[in-house]
């Protein structure tokens, strides 16, 4: 059955800062059986300029026909929304890291697909309403389609959100933002998958924490150069939202055509990567983060140094 919200929907997306989340996120909303105090949080929300990329209306339909699509299994819903989502909300990285813009989306626009998605036994953690761009329900997708595409090409996001592990623990890296690294790791990502791997989630916990301990971004991009953005081909791409139709369901939407990464440096750093794969001590658990429903608090994974770039020297708002 088509899901649909049982509260009024802002026209457009906006700002709203942490305090007011902490004002007024409830345990009633956390836990699906309580409407977001819709005049309150209006009334602390700032406006964003009047453009199609911030209308409301395909963002609803999205979650909707996610939350239909992926009832029995709502984890899958992550590969078939993020790329959907990052197709429709078109900005740059400066704009994507103001968690303001995914507060006012969590808690205005769709917190019932909050609910759905992230509702433990009793209630959906506050983190996933407004916290860090890795954990935050709207902005682990948007930034794991950002990070994993391959210029336009959407389908390494796909396999990004395969295995919860790769949204929990490698989206947290700062290497990710070394497109180069992130496509070496999809690779055997997606090789792990393919050979029907024993716990891929172990694996894939292992060869981040060695790959985000042997080296830094730097230094990857010493061993295998990535290219530089081509900017006014993402600034094209966001400006064609105001005349796109809307995303397809059944197949990935195109991203921006704003560069690949080099697969010569992709290829560079495949051995290296392997080689750690083989040396990586692996840690087995009794649950997944998938089964618990929850980032994995004990990963393997170092913490991070800098954490990715959500700046970049790409504009910011305008």
């Amino acid at each position: 059955m088509r899901h649909r919200a049982a509260f009024d929907i802002p026209q457009s997306l906006g700002f709203l800062p942490d305090t007011a989340v902490a004002r007024h996120l409830s345990r009633g909303m956390q836990s699906g059986q309580e409407s977001p105090p819709q005049v309150a949080l209006r009334k602390a929300s700032g406006s964003l300029p009047p453009e199609a990329r911030w209308g409301t209306n395909a963002i609803r339909e999205l979650v909707d026909e996610a939350m239909s699509r992926f009832d029995a299994n709502r984890a899958a819903a992550d590969g078939w929304l993020a790329p959907r989502l990052h197709a429709t909300v078109r900005m740059t990285r400066a704009e994507a890291g103001d968690g303001r813009l995914w507060n006012h989306l969590a808690m205005l626009v769709a917190p019932d697909y909050v609910v759905w998605r992230h509702r433990g036994a009793e209630v959906a953690p506050s983190s996933r309403f407004s916290g860090p761009h890795y954990t935050q329900c709207f902005a682990r997708l948007w930034w794991g389609a950002e990070l994993f595409r391959n210029g336009s090409d959407y389908r390494p996001v796909e396999t990004a959100c395969a295995l919860q592990d790769i949204l929990n623990t490698t989206l947290r890296l700062d290497v990710i933002d070394h497109r180069p690294t992130a496509q070496a790791l999809i690779r055997i990502f997606e090789r792990l998958l393919s050979a029907g791997t024993p716990r891929p989630a172990d694996h894939v916990n292992a060869l981040s924490s060695a790959v985000n301990t042997a080296g830094s971004t730097l230094v990857y991009d010493v061993l295998a150069p990535d290219a530089p953005p081509l900017v006014e081909e993402l600034q094209d791409w966001i400006a064609e939202r105001e005349e796109a139709p809307a995303v397809p369901w059944d197949r990935l939407p195109e991203g921006p055509d704003d560069g690949r990464a080099p697969t010569h440096s992709v290829d560079i750093l495949m051995p290296l990567f392997d080689k750690l794969l083989a040396e990586a001590p692996l840690r087995h658990r009794g649950r997944t983060p998938e089964q618990a429903g929850e980032p994995s608090e004990d990963s393997a994974v170092p913490v991070q140094r800098q954490g990715v770039s959500l700046e970049k020297d790409l504009p910011a708002w305008t």
